[in-house]
């Protein structure tokens, strides 16, 4: 394994988590070697744009990090590795029927933020203020919510293509694995402890029991309001 110096052990995106000390990387010499190999890319890939134009690129980190409440470092590199991903044609396999294939759709949606974004605050979609920018993205989900289209497409189709993109790979990354304390591949190592509340030594204990959906929802009714106000605006063409 590469080295890690001690203050990149036990990492979590943003040094938030619920399971202090736990680094699934510690568990790394048990995996296979193509596994192994798989997982520690996802450290560090490369950086260097293959898909995404510059401005694109903007306006997709900024959802991102909006998305995954990546406000700070450290940072899963979410946008890097959908770069990387659209850039070897790897997609699920399939699209809806309604949406282009993703490589367009994300050109696509990614263009319709700046839209709406010029047309709220004259700026880019990722040079708008926090508020305004968590507004505009709201607005598209309540709109897939309502079965409504954005920018003649169905909104929750495209709801869809940046969550599906943007999870596979945050949640692909070890850091998130710190942080909802998931200990790893199984294989070949396996698991002996079975049961609620029954862990092996190398997993650590939740420290921290409240519900963190439940903490969320006055800042999500908040979205919600500022997209509604945002929608009469951008359909009144104030």
């Amino acid at each position: 394994m590469p080295y890690r110096a001690p203050d990149h052990r036990a990492l979590t995106p943003q040094g938030r988590g619920r399971f202090p000390g736990f680094d699934v990387l510690s568990e790394v010499h048990r995996w296979d070697d193509v596994t192994a190999g798989v997982v520690l890319a996802r450290l560090a890939p490369t950086t260097d744009l293959s898909f995404f134009s510059l401005a694109e690129n903007g306006a997709a980190r900024a959802l991102m990090d909006l998305l995954f409440a990546q406000d700070g470092d450290p940072r899963i590199p979410v946008v890097a590795m959908i770069d990387a991903r659209l850039a070897a044609g790897e997609t699920d396999g399939w699209h809806y029927d309604d949406m282009p294939g993703d490589a367009q759709a994300w050109r696509q949606t990614l263009a319709g933020l700046d839209a709406d974004a010029q047309e709220v605050g004259g700026t880019a979609f990722a040079r708008l203020p926090d508020g305004d920018r968590a507004a505009v993205v709201q607005r598209v989900q309540d709109l897939g919510t309502d079965g409504r289209s954005w920018r003649d497409l169905p909104a929750h189709q495209v709801w869809s293509l940046w969550t599906r993109y943007g999870c596979a790979a945050f949640y692909s990354h070890p850091w998130a694995w710190n942080e909802m304390g998931f200990p790893g591949p199984a294989y070949p190592r396996g698991y002996k402890n079975m049961g609620i509340d029954s862990r092996e030594r190398f997993e650590v204990r939740d420290a921290d029991g409240t519900d963190p959906v439940s903490s969320t929802r006055p800042v999500e009714q908040l979205r919600t309001a500022r997209s509604k106000l945002l929608d009469s605006r951008l359909e009144d063409g104030s």
